[in-house]
């Protein structure tokens, strides 16, 4: 997943960067209003964070400007700390503002759950893979007809991985976006997704849905 920083505050790009790295996340970074214009219009961005104060351009304008072509999430930043500046932040389209100076984690947690919301309203509401149906609205899961009993944590990691068929997650992944927080143990994966084949595989020991790629993690079989 790509993040543009868009900041003129060199020290603050470097430490979101670095941070920002570390969760897995590939940045960007552009000091002035018109570098993040030419970034957007050259490579794929999924998320912004947007500073209120550049050189060239207002970070509101800039929000705006964004808005017209793609609705790529945004957090606005500003050492300001006035509603009126988050009030027209968000009529301009920003999903979420935070005041400096903040706290890293919350940053990351803020963005966590912005994404969630954003791959929520876009994913499909009922996907089907031969006689596998997985119902996101109903939260339910069907295998030739038959509904299967999955817990919240096993629905969860099945629909993340079949709306990107194809796409491997390693464990850490898997973990960050169904736990929304810093793997512990990630070997509790492994036992849900034994637990899954069992339930969905007609024969778990060798799967045609939940695949593994070794020593990498898992996938979904998209063919």
């Amino acid at each position: 997943m790509n993040i543009l920083i868009v900041d003129d505050e060199r020290l603050i790009v470097k430490g979101i960067k670095s941070s920002l790295e570390v969760q897995g996340y590939n940045v960007y970074t552009a000091y002035t209003g018109y570098e993040a214009l030419d970034i957007i219009s050259r490579e794929k961005v999924d998320f912004i964070i947007l500073d209120l104060m550049l050189p060239d351009i207002d970070g509101m304008m800039l929000c705006k400007k964004i808005r017209e072509n793609n609705d790529t999430p945004i957090i606005m930043l500003t050492a300001k700390d006035g509603d009126y500046d988050k009030i027209l932040g968000f009529e301009l389209g920003a999903d979420d503002y935070m005041t400096k100076p903040f706290n890293m984690l919350e940053l990351i947690a803020r963005i966590k759950a912005i994404l969630r919301r954003s791959e929520s309203n876009k994913s499909p509401s009922t996907i089907q893979f031969n006689d596998l149906v997985i119902s996101h609205e109903e939260r339910k899961v069907y295998v030739k007809g038959e509904e299967v009993n999955l817990t919240q944590k096993e629905f969860d990691m099945l629909y993340l991985m079949a709306r990107n068929p194809g796409r491997v997650f390693t464990r850490e992944e898997i973990f960050n976006h169904i736990w929304s927080e810093e793997p512990v143990d990630v070997r509790t994966i492994d036992v849900h997704i034994k637990n899954l084949r069992e339930k969905i595989e007609e024969n778990a020991k060798k799967p045609k849905f939940i695949m593994t790629k070794w020593g990498v993690g898992y996938y979904f079989n998209k063919s």
